[in-house]
């Protein structure tokens, strides 16, 4: 294993150093005078990373499978597609009634489809090789943050069989393979030392990928931040994760840049930033008000984000590709009237509008969150915003669904002016459901339970993809970076055929590429799709219990053949029958 030394370590008494001007900077004796505040006080720690995982994180598990595998051949017979897409030679009798073509779609043939996962989901192998510890190895041993306690230490072992993964998703002809560095595992405090073991992992997921003609494409950050810098300074909570992201885009363009030329910094910060405030018993308190956290983050994103685009541009040159993902979905009003209306408004600017509206549109935030946070954010300097505006080559989204929304009762206004309302301060109400004059049918299928988020609403997407281009116009138009469905219960099934015969996905998939092949009929620019996720993984609080996948992981023994799913099928076949050949 190796280790670095850390130049300097600071307690978690003395990382609250952003954020002095909220700390008492004395204290009150029990006789009444003034001291020094003993709360500020700092040391000093000489550790290196094999202490800090023992320090912070405790014991790991670790797969049966320790070493690089070399990719096997994948078997005919497992390329057969399922029924109705394939017909079997015997028994003879079935009548599959396919719909027929539409001759007014295709995708042209530089559409960039595939497939995404991300590190701290899929490889597994959290200490190998001088990895450091993210937040996501700490948060799932903090009791009952994540279902049963699951942690990733294992996951899918892609650390390990990364090559057969990718030989798997070239068998069925997948282009794109879009995938997340470990920031830790390249920086194991996220500053500092690099690990060239990292660096040499990722450049041969690269050269693999390559090998087998599938694109690679990189994302920077997708949620595990090195604890040590959230033990230090906070993390995305202080105006140092600024340069030290950037620094860390540096290395990760330098090395990896000569063959990858599409890049997205940040995954989701409207996610990632609404994790804040952390489990406080298990991170340090930066005296923050919890609900100002996240838009603290969210201001840090911005310039992170900014800052790493335009030294991409120096590095990568003008023909790399490079943005940020967002994510939310389609928003539609419960009701004609102009209060609905007004909520679905502050929906997309609390959510979409947060980070699109300073990239796409004026350097700042939409109207109704910068009168929010105006109390408590600096503003953006004129300097910031040019900086910011213009800081994304696609406009890359993360776009799963759609959703209601409608006026809090009492009103926007009421709610606006109450703190305490639990809608507040975004102060729009949600339903999946249509309004009781429609009989509050749902919006769609529902996906599993552990993702009540999720519902089949693809017939919202052409329009959805409208919205997008009419309000955040890019250059090279919208790319969908992930889109996917958790099958109902499928953690529950214990025949492998039932698993791998998910009908709800694979409807999903099949409704979803009709909708976006009918919005580009329509004149919506999309460039690619990236389906998620390209296997059964580690999803976040869910843990194990819901899955994405598109081919089923045995997580009792990874290295167990991955099985396709008859979902994958159905997403591979919309390129057979309408890409450009």
């Amino acid at each position: 294993m190796r280790s670095f030394k850390l130049l300097t370590f600071l307690s978690a008494l003395a990382s609250a150093q952003n954020f002095t001007e909220s700390i008492a900077p004395s204290a009150t004796a029990a006789n009444g005078t003034q001291i020094p505040n003993p709360t500020l006080y700092a040391t000093t720690l000489a550790i290196n990373v094999e202490d800090y995982w023992n320090l912070r994180i405790g014991p790991v598990q670790e797969a049966a499978t320790t070493t690089t595998v070399s990719p096997t051949p994948i078997p005919s017979t497992e390329l057969i597609p399922p029924p109705p897409l394939y017909y079997a030679p015997f028994p003879t009798g079935q009548q599959v009634f396919k719909m027929p073509k539409n001759e007014s779609w295709s995708f042209p043939k530089d559409f960039l489809w595939g497939v995404a996962g991300a590190a701290q989901q899929i490889e597994g192998a959290v200490k190998a090789e001088g990895r450091g510890p993210s937040i996501w190895d700490k948060l799932p041993r903090v009791p009952n943050y994540v279902v049963n306690n699951y942690t990733s230490d294992i996951a899918d072992n892609n650390y390990y069989l990364y090559k057969q993964d990718i030989a798997r998703i070239a068998a069925l002809g997948v282009k794109v393979y879009s995938f997340s560095l470990s920031w830790s595992r390249i920086l194991p405090f996220g500053k500092g030392p690099v690990n060239q073991l990292g660096i040499d992992h990722y450049n041969d997921v690269i050269d693999t990928c390559i090998e087998y003609g599938v694109t690679p494409m990189i994302t920077l950050y997708h949620w595990d931040l090195p604890l040590y810098l959230q033990d230090t300074y906070g993390g995305w909570l202080s105006s140092s994760i600024v340069p030290d992201f950037v620094e860390y885009a540096r290395i990760a363009y330098t090395a990896f840049g000569d063959r990858v030329s599409h890049w997205f910094t940040v995954n989701e910060p409207i996610v990632f930033c609404g994790f804040y405030p952390l489990p406080t018993q298990h991170f340090p308190n930066f005296t923050i008000p919890n609900l100002h956290q996240r838009y603290w983050c969210g201001h840090h994103v911005l310039l992170a984000h900014a800052e790493a685009y335009h030294l991409g541009k120096q590095i990568l040159g003008a023909n790399s590709t490079i943005a940020l993902k967002h994510n939310g979905g389609y928003k539609i009003p419960l009701t004609n009237s102009s209060a609905d209306a007004e909520a679905v408004q502050r929906a997309w600017d609390f959510n979409e509008g947060w980070f699109s509206d300073p990239v796409f549109l004026t350097g700042d935030y939409p109207a109704s969150l910068k009168a929010f946070v105006s109390g408590f954010l600096p503003e953006f300097t004129e300097e910031q915003k040019g900086m910011i505006n213009g800081t994304a080559d696609v406009y890359a989204h993360d776009a799963y669904t759609a959703q209601f929304y409608f006026a809090p009762e009492g009103g926007i206004e009421a709610c606006v002016g109450d703190e305490e309302n639990p809608l507040y301060p975004t102060c729009a109400n949600t339903s999946y459901t249509y309004a009781p004059t429609s009989n509050s049918w749902l919006i769609g299928p529902a996906a599993d339970p552990g993702s009540p988020w999720l519902h089949d609403a693809t017939t919202y997407l052409p329009s959805f993809l409208h919205y997008l281009q009419r309000t955040w116009p890019s250059r090279l138009g919208i790319f969908i970076t992930e889109f996917g469905f958790a099958e109902p219960f499928e953690s529950h099934k214990t025949l492998l055929q039932d698993i791998l015969y998910d009908p709800v996905r694979s409807a999903y998939y099949r409704s979803y590429m009709q909708g976006v092949l009918a919005a580009m009929s329509e004149g919506v620019r999309v460039v690619g799709t990236l389906g998620w996720s390209f296997v059964d993984n580690y999803e976040w609080a869910q843990g194990y219990s819901v899955t994405f996948g598109m081919q089923y992981v045995n997580f009792s023994d990874p290295a167990l053949p991955r099985r396709f799913k008859a979902s994958f099928f159905e997403y591979v076949d919309a390129f057979e029958v309408y890409q450009e050949k």
